[in-house]
């Protein structure tokens, strides 16, 4: 049942009186029940407690609110909107420290041109090393075993040691095999990296035009 708002205040004011005539220290409590009847005490019952309450002094004037407690939901969506607001100060961080440094390296896209044909140079003959390499294993390996193919043509048993070369030198040119692949896959990574480099850097020197066409008066 529903109390009027003269009996409320009537309520209030009983309220605000005692704790006046008894000289009472601590604070009053004004929340709101279930049924969202106003409620003033002197303390705010555990279960109320989430729903958010106003703290009064003894003449019933309000000098503080704590707010209600928010839902997982809120808390999820506050806890994301910081992640996404770190992430993207992480992400301008980045951004200015590649700026910086490719200012601090380069002075033209010729520069960083040099760069990366340098870098792949050396990268490139090491895959010509490997791979020569690997034709010399191959052609032992032929030798090898035409030695054993021979050897079984005229009736007697392979050499031992021809088998056990055969084998050895087939595990190194599997591990060759993998260098060059690692090697290759180095040479496409830093290609595509030096190429990242030219993008950012073209954008830099777009920025720098456009600022000095603003900055320069109109003739």
């Amino acid at each position: 049942m529903g109390y009027s708002p003269r009996l409320i205040g009537a309520l209030f004011a009983a309220f605000f009186v005692m704790a006046a005539t008894l000289g009472v220290a601590e604070n009053l409590y004004r929340y709101r029940a279930d049924n969202g009847v106003l409620v003033v005490d002197f303390h705010v019952p555990v279960e109320y407690a989430d729903n958010g309450y106003e703290v009064l002094d003894a003449n019933g004037v309000v000098v503080s609110v704590v707010p209600r407690a928010m839902t997982p939901e809120e808390r999820a969506n506050i806890a994301l909107s910081r992640e996404l607001e770190e992430d993207a100060k992480s992400e301008q961080q980045r951004l200015q420290n590649w700026d910086e440094s490719l200012l601090l390296r380069y002075s033209t896209i010729a520069d960083i041109e040099d760069a990366r044909d340098r870098s792949l140079s050396d990268l490139k003959i090491r895959v010509s090393i490997l791979k020569s390499n690997r034709r010399s294993l191959r052609q032992q390996v032929e030798n090898a075993q035409a030695r054993v193919a021979a050897t079984e043509r005229s009736g007697v048993e392979p050499q031992p040691v021809d088998l056990e070369s055969i084998k050895l030198l087939k595990r190194e040119i599997e591990s060759t095999d993998d260098k060059i692949t690692t090697r290759e896959a180095q040479i496409t990574e830093m290609t595509a990296l030096y190429q990242r480099d030219i993008d950012r850097f073209e954008q830099l020197q777009d920025v720098v035009r456009l600022r000095h066409q603003l900055e320069t008066p109109a003739q």
